[in-house]
């Protein structure tokens, strides 16, 4: 890695801040990977290191780091009624066959490809716990361990959620291509422990907990991981992503899954539920009162054919949301939020849909505030270019955006709407410069080994 920055300053010739656009931004640098001064209206001086713009990354809040080794193998047709149900056969095949060191070099391998796009945080949603035979590792968390170091050697900030996973449905037992995601609530306590104990003064490590679903997990269950979760961590859980898990939930529940969660559990600001994507007017309200954040993953729920989330409804009651990769199958938070505002426009016929009922403005800005905020919150961390928080930002070349001469809001409409990608330049995590012109200061280590290992798993 490039070293930290602590000793100059970067100067900006527009920066968003958390008060706006601001002109000729200079920013500081303390120590610890943290933001010093961050100053407008400045002239740059002797040794600044010079950006035309300089955005807040968005953290990616919902993550599966070693679906990576099947992006793009899933797209031919093997059933005449593919779904979400028979694609996660293909998944389960590819889950039985890592092991820790290919997990670490594919984990490395996605989180760089994640700083490139421009996330600088995510959210692991991490259930590949035991051997290929169901045993346990001889350390429970083995497998948790390689992905955390492959986001440290990658450079990235991880908020790690160990998840439980006991169930192959509503009263179903766990399937022979599920054995490896079994664990009970004082399996992933002892795996969240050894890792706070193993990553030790980590800075890039949040902790906090996952629960794979209402179809695998029971309700005595979720109540006990809650008492074992870190205190202050978030919390995960897959929700209402499909119609049939809805339908099987008021079978088994009598109720559908939100309205379950909504009804049984402690839901507040520190969850995170992610998809929710069938919901009726009532779970969305309440969803949104809760001040937990909706974990979107727009180009995951095309691909699977999940549905559309309720954006509009659930903007106008005040929910939170933000967004993430799930299955990795495509690396691009600036597609994510594009394809969030798409699926709206095709739904109701309608433009600008990304907006609370009557206000006019900017969808761009809007929707990358709101997943700046809400991924922030899911990952339990605060975000923005801002003394004391920490130090990540990315920067953009003026002549890198879709038309010369743009300024404020007009950058984030014509980069979301008028770009294939975010058109990321430099990318400073921690205070730490991990991208340089677009390119991962290692990306030539970390892919030479993401190829070993795909060609181990593929022998």
């Amino acid at each position: 890695m490039s070293p930290s920055p602590r000793n100059g300053s970067l100067f900006a010739g527009l920066a968003l801040l958390p008060e706006g656009w601001r002109r000729d931004v200079r920013i500081g640098f303390a120590e610890g990977g943290a933001f010093g001064t961050v100053v407008a209206g400045c002239r740059p001086e002797a040794g600044d290191r010079r950006a035309d713009i300089v955005l807040p990354p968005l953290p990616g809040l919902h993550s599966h780091a070693f679906q990576r080794a099947m992006a793009g193998l899933a797209e031919c047709r093997t059933d005449p009624a593919d779904s979400f149900w028979t694609w996660r056969e293909r998944m389960y095949a590819l889950a039985g066959t890592l092991q820790p060191d290919t997990l670490r070099a594919v984990a490395a391998f996605v989180y760089m490809e994640m700083l490139e796009a421009g996330y600088t945080q995510v959210a692991e949603f991490h259930y590949l716990h035991r051997a290929p035979d169901g045993a346990a590792y001889a350390r429970p968390g083995a497998m948790a361990e390689a992905v955390v170091d492959g986001a440290l050697t990658a450079g990235i900030g991880i908020t790690m959620l160990p998840t439980l996973y006991m169930r192959a449905g509503f009263g179903q037992d766990l399937a022979p291509s599920q054995r490896r995601f079994r664990g009970d609530p004082d399996f992933i306590a002892r795996i969240i422990a050894d890792l706070g104990d193993r990553f030790a003064g980590a800075s890039l490590l949040r902790r906090g907990v996952g629960l794979h679903s209402l179809r695998a997990v029971d309700g005595d269950c979720i109540r006990a991981m809650l008492r074992a979760a870190p205190e202050d961590g978030p919390v995960h859980i897959h929700v209402a992503e499909q119609r049939r898990e809805v339908e099987d939930c008021l079978a088994a529940l009598g109720a559908r899954p939100v309205r379950w969660l909504m009804d049984h559990c402690p839901v507040d600001a520190r969850w995170c539920l992610v998809h929710a994507t069938h919901m009726d007017a009532g779970e969305c309200g309440d969803l949104a009162r809760s001040g937990a954040v909706a974990g979107l993953c727009p180009i995951t729920e095309a691909n699977l054919g999940d549905g559309i989330f309720p954006l509009a409804a659930f903007i106008d009651e005040g929910g939170r949301f933000g967004v993430g990769p799930d299955s990795n199958i495509l690396l691009s938070p600036g597609e994510e939020l594009r394809l969030l505002e798409y699926g709206q426009r095709l739904r109701s016929q309608q433009r600008c849909r990304a907006l609370p009922a009557g206000r006019t403005g900017s969808v761009g800005r809007f929707l990358y505030d709101a997943c700046l905020a809400g991924g922030a919150q899911a990952c339990g961390m605060e975000a923005g270019i801002a003394p004391g928080r920490r130090a990540d930002l990315c920067t953009l070349a003026a002549e890198d955006l879709a038309l010369p001469g743009l300024t404020g809001d007009a950058i984030l409409d014509s980069v979301l709407f008028a770009r294939p990608a975010l058109p990321v330049s430099d990318v400073l995590c921690a205070g730490r410069w991990v991208v340089a012109g677009g390119r991962h200061v290692a990306r030539d280590a970390i892919a030479r080994d993401f190829r070993a290992a795909m060609a181990r798993l593929s022998a």
